[in-house]
């Protein structure tokens, strides 16, 4: 069976693991900003999730393709974005080529849209990584089976897209999460934040993560002085994050409720994916049994 949202909120294995992934995660970033920019809010990670489950094939769609009207309809419908940010989003992914019209005969009247080999090559990357964790935590194959049969990947993501937008788990974990998500770059720099922990003692009611880079920061996710002081500092006044000498001096940390908001999005993003590649892969062929 699939492992439960229960499973990685008890285990500390699974934290360690998830501080692996954002690391992961900002290597892609690096490698390329463009299309790592997609997975930086979640409004666009989302949007990025329907556009692909579209072109695959919702479940419980009784159609599949990807076209403009149909997507920004979606989007509205779903409560993800609105239509002009949904149009917009659209016309970026053709601009970047991450999107590509498809030659189609059968209906000149709508346009249908593609991913692009360099789309598909980081969402897999992207899914790959999330498999990778699984199987390292309890010495499971579906890594392995899904290199076997890459085609895989078009049935795994479309259910991990129906359960992530319907999750409020995952849309919604806390009010710091939802700070952070929100913002351009924002789950970025959570990320960044969260890829500093060295130890988290669940007992302690924070985490330091030693001085905080602003320049480094700024330079790195492309954002503004006063963009990224007013995100910290809407963190700080809700007492999720903070310095021993303020402002943003001395050794940072992080509150214990925002990192545990931060776990619980993870878990439920994990019992996502791994009910997914079940679902599609079968059972995977774990080698230990505890998560811990």
């Amino acid at each position: 069976m699939p492992h439960k949202v229960e499973d990685f909120l008890e285990s500390d294995a699974f934290f360690v693991a998830v501080l692996h992934c954002a690391r992961e995660m900002l290597t892609i970033y690096r490698e390329s900003p463009r299309i790592a920019s997609i997975f930086a809010a979640q409004q666009r990670w989302l949007m990025a999730h329907a556009g692909f489950a579209l072109h695959f094939g919702y479940p419980g769609e009784p159609k599949l393709g990807l076209y403009s009207g149909r997507f920004i309809a979606f989007v509205v419908a779903n409560k993800i974005a609105s239509r002009n940010t949904a149009a917009a989003f659209i016309q970026e992914m053709l601009a970047y080529r991450f999107l590509r019209p498809v030659d189609s005969r059968s209906d000149k009247r709508t346009r249908l849209l593609e991913p692009t080999e360099t789309a598909h090559e980081h969402f897999f990357r992207w899914l790959a990584t999330h498999l990778f964790i699984l199987d390292s935590l309890d010495g499971g194959n579906r890594l392995d089976r899904i290199n076997a049969d890459p085609a895989a990947f078009s049935r795994i993501q479309p259910l991990i897209s129906k359960a992530i937008i319907d999750s409020d788990a995952v849309r919604d974990p806390g009010a710091t999460y939802s700070l952070f998500n929100w913002a351009n770059s924002g789950g970025l720099i959570m990320d960044y934040l969260m890829s500093r922990i060295d130890k988290f003692d669940r007992s302690s009611e924070r985490a330091y993560i030693g001085p905080l880079p602003l320049k480094e920061i700024r330079n790195q996710f492309m954002i503004s002085n006063t963009h990224l002081k007013r995100l910290l500092t809407q963190a700080s006044e809700m007492g999720s994050i903070g310095w021993t000498q303020p402002p943003y001096k001395g050794d940072t940390w992080i509150s214990h409720a925002f990192v545990m908001e931060y776990w619980g999005y993870q878990a439920a993003k994990f019992a996502v994916i791994d009910a997914a590649a079940e679902a599609v892969l079968g059972p995977a062929a774990r080698k230990t049994a505890s998560l811990r």
